[in-house]
């Protein structure tokens, strides 16, 4: 998929650009093969995982451009992409972090972009009351849910596959917090660009896809991970809300993750549904961290 994206970059972009590829301790032989392709591409090949923020920042770090884009390697650039990108936030000034639309599949737009993640937000994601939402902004407002990413929009959050950042904004702002290992990185990121008084601005002008768009399989296999987006968004709790607001989603987890292992444990024992046993799972090793501190070991 790296491969894939880095070509797609270099046929569709016209301006002058760099292109960064941060490793973290892959071992698949990605690092072999791009510089193996490509002779212009500048790998860093850490010699572990340091994580999402970290890595990015070592990338930031790196590069000269007057705009920096984060870009996922599981992303294909469409239709001249990141030119359209640059000559739009050009023309925009005001403007600290742009996303683009995304594509699943060919007809299918990904939900990108959300709301801060605050107490309330995540109390209607982890209720279910978000499903419910239809057309309604209260209710639908944690993933915009009303919004068919098909006009331009000011959010709070740009998702992390794709965020362009002009250098200057960077320079004032600073990198991500590398506090986050993974999730909650790009909130905490565009939370800091707009309390400088920059604008999070998501537009339809270019187009990606983003071949892992719909896939739900990492929560699924890697529990580890499912725990690590409950303690990315503590860590933002913590740092946004303070004392109160890390206590009111701590509580809000330790009751979701006992509601859903009661609830999908039964569930199981009578249907002996495999998505039952899987959920029942997740959240029990949840409960486990936000109760004994004990952590998935895959």
């Amino acid at each position: 998929m790296v491969l894939d994206c880095i070509r797609s970059v270099i046929e569709q972009t016209q301006s002058a650009h760099e292109i960064i590829v941060v490793d973290n301790n892959s071992s698949d032989g990605s690092v072999d093969a791009i510089q193996g392709e490509f002779d212009s591409v500048y790998v860093i090949a850490n010699d572990s995982n340091r994580g999402f923020a970290a890595a990015n920042n070592q990338g930031l770090e790196q590069s000269q451009g007057n705009y920096v884009l984060l870009l996922n390697p599981d992303t294909l650039v469409l239709d001249g992409a990141i030119d359209k990108m640059l000559q739009w936030i050009k023309a925009n000034p005001s403007i600290g972090c742009g996303g683009c639309q995304v594509f699943e599949s060919d007809d299918i737009i990904q939900k990108t972009c959300f709301s801060d993640p605050t107490p309330l937000n995540l109390l209607l994601v982890e209720t279910g009351l978000q499903r419910l939402s239809g057309s309604s902004r209260f209710w639908g407002k944690p993933e915009y849910s009303w919004w068919d990413r098909r006009t331009e929009m000011d959010v709070d959050v740009i998702s992390g596959m794709f965020m362009l950042v002009p250098r200057t904004v960077l320079e004032e702002v600073g990198g991500m917090d590398d506090a986050f290992f993974v999730y909650a990185e790009e909130a905490d990121w565009c939370r800091r660009i707009r309390t400088r008084g920059y604008k999070c601005v998501f537009t339809p002008i270019a187009q990606i896809i983003h071949r892992d768009g719909g896939s739900k399989s990492t929560f699924q296999i890697r529990p580890k991970m499912y725990v690590q987006l409950q303690k990315s968004q503590l860590i933002y709790a913590n740092k946004h809300h303070g004392t109160i607001g890390f206590v009111k989603i701590k509580l809000l987890y330790l009751l979701a993750m006992f509601s859903r292992s009661v609830i999908f444990s039964v569930l199981f024992v009578f249907s002996r549904h495999e998505r039952f046993r899987i959920n029942a799972s997740l959240a029990i090793q949840a409960l486990k961290f936000h109760v004994l501190g004990q952590e998935p070991s895959k």
